[in-house]
């Protein structure tokens, strides 16, 4: 699933073709993957001018004259400019200049049309390279589950999936187990800013294309090649040599190494 830094690569691709363009019209192919009524979205969207796009944890909302569009890309959704339809795609928006088309194979994704931002968006927790040391303690400080599962919890902060929540505590030094609440202040101050140094660090590398993830562009990013526990599973650890160990935690699988993480 397309996590912080790969939506933010996507978003900052899609600001370069679509900022200022007007919707003609929506063709809306697939009523599992939008939300709300196909005809009377396609009559809302019409007419349109795009004024902004941003970034809000994993959810890519579109900022309009009137209202906003609002995509989450699931699992294999891909928001591409200018590119050929395939049978995958679930969604095409003619643009006054070019084309914007949804395409998602397993159809996790999800596009929505409202007047304002749909509330589970504007629930979402603070961005992660926005807050504040002091706040990120005290919310780590909360919360009783481990704490892998809770750098996953989008209430806490949004935006960081199971790649980055593995990289982020192996570069902190500090074990996906770990109860949050038992966590003490300087290593709070540890991952806080592990967190943004690897956010930052897979922004500037365009992602990470496991699978198949591309940019609006259809770039694929390439921060897979800096992983230091995420998919290295008995592969040795880049610092001590230990093999990478891989649990199951929170219902996702979790990589660390043994030796380095406490």
């Amino acid at each position: 699933m397309p996590e912080g830094p790969e939506v933010e690569s996507v978003v900052r691709s899609l600001r370069r073709g679509i900022i200022g363009r007007k919707i003609l019209n929506a063709e809306l192919k697939n009523g599992r993957v939008l939300i709300g009524s196909a005809a009377r979205t396609s009559r809302a969207l019409a007419g349109r001018r795009i004024n902004a796009v941003e970034r809000y944890g994993k959810f890519i909302a579109i900022h309009l004259d009137e209202g906003f569009l609002v995509v989450h890309l699931g699992m294999t959704g891909r928001l591409l400019l200018n590119a050929e339809p395939d049978k995958w795609t679930h969604a095409i928006f003619n643009l006054d200049r070019g084309t914007m088309i949804y395409s998602d194979p397993r159809q996790f994704g999800r596009i929505e049309y409202g007047r304002a931002l749909p509330e589970r968006v504007a629930k979402l927790g603070p961005e992660p390279l926005e807050i504040a040391l002091q706040e990120f303690t005290a919310r780590l400080a909360k919360r009783a589950s481990p704490i892998k599962a809770v750098l996953l919890n989008q209430a806490v902060v949004r935006g960081v999936g199971n790649i980055y929540a593995d990289e982020t505590l192996f570069r902190a030094g500090v074990h996906p187990r770990r109860r949050a609440s038992s966590i003490s202040k300087p290593r709070a101050a540890k991952i806080h800013a592990s967190m943004r140094q690897v956010l930052s660090e897979a922004i500037a590398a365009g992602g990470s294309s496991i699978s198949d993830y591309v940019d609006a562009d259809g770039t694929r990013g390439w921060f897979q090649v800096e992983h230091r526990a995420y998919g290295r599973t008995g592969e040795p650890c880049k610092t001590c040599g230990t093999p990478i160990k891989r649990i199951l935690l929170a219902q996702r699988s979790t990589h660390f190494c043994p030796k380095c993480q406490r």
